[in-house]
């Protein structure tokens, strides 16, 4: 693929979905306490305005209590200004989240597919660069689903790579994120997975892993609150930094990247 600057971070919409009350029945690696569905929702109002204000327009789901993970809208859908792929989640609990968001997808986009075959691939292992998309093996994408993955986008015109995530790794991108303007922010066993080439890689410093997962969304990073040093690491490379409250969602494995799909969409 020709590299397209900015494809990684320059965005006009978004997606979300309001977090429900059954969130507090999430899939959780470590057992810190259930989230609240209340306190949830306000964090999810600050990140959504959060997103207004760096320019996009949102598009808010209603909350699905049948999905207690459903707010974590990037796992089941992945979104290019070429369309948009239903992903399947490789948890059962997750299965019909693909089917959910269909729609919301068919409002925006002119083309969605469903990931062909039979495999798992989660949002969450998906992390867009501007020359190529990074797939990461994990306990919720197989090897099946991200070689058909890989495909869908090699028909779109895009390059992808399956990489093998480093053992102890939720998902691949638990552990790193592009600022942009080929900068990844990563934790030191992601850093030294030699993923990312040439690109300068900005280390998370001990003690602030879950901080590696930040969303640059046009001219602003947005950052979890509660890691100083991380945040200072990020300013010092001259980003534009926004502090957003993730405490509920922490609870649950989630982040900042996987409470959206954000995607641009070509003027009319």
């Amino acid at each position: 693929m020709t590299p397209r600057p900015g494809l990684s971070f320059r965005f006009t919409h978004a997606i979300t979905r309001t977090p429900s009350d059954s969130v507090a029945s999430g899939i959780r690696a470590v057992d810190s306490g259930d989230p609240s569905g209340a306190r949830f929702r306000e964090e999810h109002e600050q990140y959504v305005r959060a997103l207004q204000e760096a320019g996009l327009e949102v598009d808010v789901l209603p909350p699905l209590e049948n999905y207690p993970d459903s707010c974590f809208v990037e796992d089941p859908a992945f979104c290019l200004p070429s369309g948009a792929v239903q992903l399947r989640p490789g948890t059962a609990s997750r299965e019909g989240e693909g089917r959910e968001i269909r729609r919301a997808l068919e409002a925006r986009f002119a083309e969605v597919v469903e990931l062909p075959g039979d495999g798992f691939v989660d949002g969450g292992d998906v992390l867009m660069l501007d020359d190529v998309v990074l797939i990461g093996l994990s306990a919720r994408t197989n090897r099946t689903g991200a070689e058909a993955f890989a495909g869908v986008l090699a028909d779109w015109g895009y390059d992808a790579r399956v990489c093998e995530t480093p053992d102890g790794v939720l998902h691949f991108k638990t552990a790193c994120s592009t600022l942009g303007d080929d900068v990844i922010l990563a934790t030191k066993v992601m850093a030294a997975s030699g993923f990312f080439g040439e690109r300068k890689v900005v280390v998370v410093p001990d003690g602030e892993e879950y901080a590696a997962n930040v969303i640059r969304v046009n001219d602003v990073v947005l950052v979890p609150e509660g890691f100083p040093k991380t945040l200072e690491a990020i300013q010092h490379e001259g980003f534009k930094t926004v502090v957003l409250p993730t405490h509920e969602a922490r609870k649950v494995d989630g982040g900042l990247s996987c409470l959206s799909l954000r995607f641009a969409l070509p003027e009319t």
